[in-house]
């Protein structure tokens, strides 16, 4: 890849990645061209192909920026209490979606396909999957501190919270049922509600998953 502006990056940075977005869930994985990127990002596909040398290079390159914009939304919710704060995650994760985050979700999960034979792909997917983990886990961590949660393995959660959202958008995508809606629930009236502490003197909590014993 070569240069761009002051950090590294295109001057058209943003638009190129909007572009990407737009061309996947316009067009999916298996279809997508350069041509494509260029066409929704407005730009030519000689600039793309001066910042990137493959389409392979700037899918990368995207699910990258995907972290950048996960830290920002983030960082929107960090002054919330840790139990809106997952509410909130599981939401936009589960059932805050309209038709062009799950034709999105559809083309990713393609890309995702690709990971067992793509050693760039699987890297870099494997580098989201641990923002995911660390953000969820982040968040447990930060209700356990300020006693909002009981004493678990923040961690250990995380996987299974994400274990249960990644399944239910795979469940919709690929048989569209309405697994994503049973699943936020019982993720907040099983997981979540069993994460939270009572009033102050509240028994221990029962045994589950990522308890400390």
């Amino acid at each position: 890849m070569n240069g761009g502006d002051d950090d590294g990056k295109p001057e058209a940075h943003g638009a190129v990645m909007d572009g990407v977005y737009d061309a996947l869930v316009a067009d999916g994985f298996a279809d997508l061209t350069m041509q494509d990127i260029a066409d929704e990002a407005g730009v030519s596909k000689s600039l793309l192909h001066y910042h990137y040398d493959t389409k392979q290079d700037l899918l990368v390159a995207f699910l990258d920026h995907l972290i950048e914009r996960g830290k920002a939304r983030a960082a929107e919710h960090e002054d919330e209490p840790a139990p809106e704060h997952l509410r909130k995650f599981v939401g936009g994760a589960l059932v805050d979606n309209d038709d062009e985050d799950w034709a999105f979700a559809t083309a990713l999960l393609e890309l995702q396909a690709q990971a067992p034979y793509d050693a760039a792909y699987r890297d870099q997917l494997a580098r989201n999957e641990a923002f995911m983990r660390d953000h969820v886990a982040d968040i447990v961590r930060d209700g356990v501190d300020a006693g909002e949660f009981r004493d678990v393995d923040p961690d250990a959660v995380a996987r299974l919270v994400l274990a249960a959202v990644d399944g239910a958008r795979v469940d919709r995508v690929v048989v569209d049922d309405d697994t994503p809606e049973v699943v936020h629930d019982a993720l907040l009236d099983h997981v979540l509600a069993d994460l939270e502490t009572d009033e102050p003197g509240a028994p221990e909590r029962r045994d589950g998953p990522g308890v400390e014993q």
